[in-house]
């Protein structure tokens, strides 16, 4: 008998395609949306944040002149699930891409039937590239192309160790779109290069609006670092691979400014999850990528844009999410959420432009998209419905493990980590997480919201894309549900071979309820 522990939704259900208006090319006053999104940096790891090791005097500038987010979260605290939510609005478990990362062999990946950021910008009239490392699927329905993005060039894997496994000798290939550029692919260079492709994309675009997504490589092991930037800071290679990362959004920020388009552009910097491990200098928070713990997923970020009114030196202590891009650079770009479409992030355009200093409720209507959180359920039985207020829920922050289990719950400056014996933390007050503390009205409140977000995934959330797998027969292979609930394990049948079954029974681990062990 072997002991594991899994989290798993198999949802054997349609999901009706919802349609986008498709307009003709968008006026040329729309604003271009950028989003720079860097892999593996830690919440202290820029000059705006407090690093002393490093010189990022680029991205200080993009602070300066733009807003900086000191409590801003990542939507996981691993690669795949954290680009889910960004290009989907929604928590990565919404979306069945909750569960540790896509390797090479993955089947699974974000289902067509959702609708990408890319997606809504492609069917308003932007052109759209994703220049960087893609890590959500990577069988045809899942690639760049189908979800929304024109051109592609970049890895479609990451580089770590078990990937090169999957490639043997040849190493994980560069590509453009369907063609292989490169293989193996050369850390060292990729920072450079996707720079030279992403300002290559702006120089032909510059007359037409563009939406853009450049997911660096860096600074996931293994690192690369160019010649030029070998030694420049004073921590070691991972310093010296955020001093090019700088470099190079100097880059594209002089593009702009050089093209005379960066008065109409909007450019969004951010981190997809904590430090990886080895990176050691102090910090406040402790923690680092995979954890729930505050280094593993708040994480720096950035936005500026003067032209579109983002306020210029400020540094917000809202609480916000990466999920919030997706009806915010919507409102911003004068796009409508279409009808129908359920999405966690909230609108966070009037934070942006100083009408307000937090997320203003959805029924105040302040923005083109503030009512999108409403369509989220909210059934509450009467123990949860007199203590909860649907903006509190709508506001809170869901916190999930790399294996997708629900872990925490923030809620303004208070934090409940979940178990395995609840603890309550004033992250005002102490940010490490050192001393819990004691407030039974606000840990009820808290445990409260877990469990009504657990509802409301049990009974919302949609299944990811899934290719078919043929068998050692030659035939598919596909999981049957075969019960479902808050208090019971997931049985799943997989395959029958004559008189013999393969079956797994599967328990929530690391829920609101606790710990439990799935047994194979």
């Amino acid at each position: 008998m072997v002991r594991v522990c899994y989290s798993l939704l198999v949802l054997l259900i349609c999901v009706p395609v919802l349609s986008v208006p498709k307009k003709a090319a968008a006026a040329t006053d729309s604003p271009n949306v950028i989003v720079i999104f860097v892999d593996d940096q830690g919440y202290y790891d820029l000059g705006c944040y407090g690093a002393t090791e490093v010189e990022t005097p680029r991205i200080d500038a993009m602070a300066r002149e733009g807003m900086l987010f000191e409590d801003y979260y990542a939507a996981a605290p691993i690669c795949s699930p954290s680009r889910a939510g960004l290009l989907t609005g929604c928590y990565p478990r919404r979306v069945g891409n909750h569960i540790w990362v896509h390797r090479a062999d993955s089947i699974a990946g974000i289902h067509p039937d959702e609708l990408t950021l890319a997606e809504l910008f492609q069917a308003n009239g932007y052109a759209t590239a994703c220049i960087g490392k893609w890590h959500l699927g990577f069988a045809e329905p899942f690639l760049p192309k189908n979800q929304g993005f024109d051109e592609y060039f970049g890895l479609l894997h990451n580089l770590d160790p078990v990937e090169v496994v999957y490639f043997g000798d040849k190493g994980v290939p560069l590509m453009r779109n369907d063609s292989v550029v490169k293989q193996p692919a050369d850390p060292a260079e990729l920072t450079q290069i996707y720079t030279d492709e992403a300002i290559a994309f702006i120089e032909k675009n510059k007359e037409h609006p563009f939406f853009l997504y450049v997911p660096h490589t860096m600074l996931h092991h293994p690192l690369g670092v160019s010649e030029p930037f070998r030694g420049s800071s004073n921590w070691g290679e991972y310093g010296d691979a955020i001093q090019e990362l700088d470099a190079n959004v100097g880059r594209i920020f002089d593009t702009l400014k050089n093209l005379q388009i960066d008065d109409n552009t909007i450019v969004i910097y951010a981190s997809d999850n904590g430090r990886g491990p080895g990176r050691t200098p102090e910090q406040k928070i402790q923690g680092r990528k995979l954890s729930t713990y505050e280094g593993g997923i708040r994480v720096p970020a950035i936005a500026w844009g003067p032209g579109a009114g983002i306020q210029a030196g400020k540094r917000s202590a809202a609480v916000t999410r990466a999920m919030d891009w997706y009806p915010t650079l919507a409102t911003l770009a004068g796009i409508s959420v279409p009808e129908g479409r359920v999405i966690d992030g909230r609108d966070i355009t009037s934070l942006l432009k100083g009408d307000t200093q937090f997320v203003p409720a959805a029924s105040l209507k302040k923005t083109l998209n503030a009512l999108v959180p409403l369509r989220r359920r909210w059934e509450p039985p009467e123990e949860w419905a007199a203590l909860i207020k649907r903006h509190e829920f709508n506001d809170a922050f869901f916190y999930h493990g790399s294996q997708g289990e629900l872990a925490a719950v923030r809620w303004k400056n208070w934090k409940l980590q979940l178990n395995p014996t609840p603890l309550l933390y004033d992250l005002a007050a102490d940010p490490g997480e050192k001393t819990a503390v004691r407030n039974r009205e606000v840990t009820r409140k808290l445990r409260g919201m877990a469990i009504l977000f657990q509802h409301e995934m049990l009974a919302d959330a949609r299944p990811p894309g899934v290719v078919n797998r043929p068998g050692a027969n030659g035939k598919t292979l596909i999981p049957r549900l075969m019960s479902e609930g808050l208090n019971t394990s997931l049985g799943v049948t997989y395959a029958r071979y004559g008189d013999r079954t393969l079956e797994m029974d599967i328990y929530r681990p690391n829920d609101a309820w606790g710990k439990l062990p799935a047994v194979v």
